[in-house]
């Protein structure tokens, strides 16, 4: 199935190396792991995946390194039925790299060197002027340049390309490019950090929904793990629960989400069921170990709504 609109993801691609433990090392202490695996990562390349998987007509603006991990990438995201062509070569620079413990709850830390993804300027950003002026949406994260995110946003919000932002990792955003903002997923902690409201509970999500709207978001998607995500439209919030799953590895689930979720709004899905498909998605995700290779495809996704009811 192909979604009716075209979506543009821009954002960074990462090669992760993951290792099990079964608790994270404290300060000085060496933890023996139990496995180890290289697989491709990055939050834009992992959207950009769960959307591709997902049935939605997307294009990625990227950069690689000039290295064999790049290369590999690449074609692995023309599998992913990505249109890779806005991907740029940076021939000086590495590939990003993740490095990613993942506990015994598969709870992760990550610490990440940027490499190519560093590269993604505003210039770069400008030559892909036509393809965002054309899509229907466009989904950024935060491992990209902030002024190339800007950037975007802006060509995106001058040719009434919908905007869709998932605030990580956690920093600091003006409102300058808030303003631009149609659709805003962050969880609690990037919530935290937009709003300065610590979110425990649907009150808290609620108020920090708000200071959100206030900044000019329409739409507000609050993830909150276990317990699903709030929706507050135009100040108007539920919480939508998720599914109830054995998580072996949470690496990518907010990744699939966002990329499932966007590609359902595409299909003209009423929002509601967009997060359900998105919570499926995700479920999905977090029953498997790694980034991309634990987002499903789309007949995966439809028969676990059927079994679900």
């Amino acid at each position: 199935m192909k979604t009716k609109g075209s979506l543009v993801v821009l954002g960074s691609i990462n090669a992760d190396h993951i290792l099990n433990l079964e608790h994270f090392p404290t300060p000085g202490e060496t933890v023996t792991g139990q496995e180890y695996q290289v697989a491709f990562g990055g939050k834009g390349a992992n959207q950009a995946v769960a959307a591709g998987r997902s049935g939605a007509d997307i294009a990625f603006i990227a950069c690689v390194g000039g290295d064999d991990t790049g290369s590999r990438v690449c074609k692995q995201l023309v599998c992913d039925k990505i249109d890779t062509s806005p991907i740029s070569t940076i021939k000086e620079a590495a590939t990003g790299v993740a490095l990613i413990f993942v506990n015994g709850a598969g709870e992760n830390v990550i610490g990440i060197h940027a490499g190519a993804n560093g590269a993604l300027t505003p210039e770069l950003v400008a030559k892909q002027q036509q393809k965002i002026a054309d899509a229907s949406a466009l989904l950024m994260q935060l491992e990209s340049p902030l002024e190339s995110v800007l950037a975007a946003a802006k060509i995106a919000h001058q040719h009434q390309t919908k905007v869709v932002l998932n605030p990580a990792p956690a920093c600091e955003l003006s409102d300058e490019l808030l303003e631009l903002v149609d659709m805003i997923t962050p969880n609690e902690t990037e919530a935290e950090k937009l709003t300065g409201i610590r979110v425990e509970n649907d009150e808290d999500a609620a108020c920090a929904a708000q200071v959100l709207h206030n900044k000019g978001i329409e739409t507000v998607i609050i993830t909150l793990g276990s317990r699903g995500v709030w929706l507050s439209e135009q100040g108007k919030g539920q919480r939508i629960a998720g599914f109830k799953v054995k998580a072996v590895d949470t690496i990518a689930a907010g990744d699939t989400f966002n990329g499932a979720l966007v590609t359902a709004l595409l299909e003209d899905k009423p929002i509601n069921e967009a997060i359900r498909f998105a919570h499926a998605a995700a479920a999905i995700a977090v029953t498997r170990k790694g980034a991309q290779p634990s987002v499903p495809w789309r007949h995966e996704i439809d028969e676990f709504l059927q079994q679900q009811g």
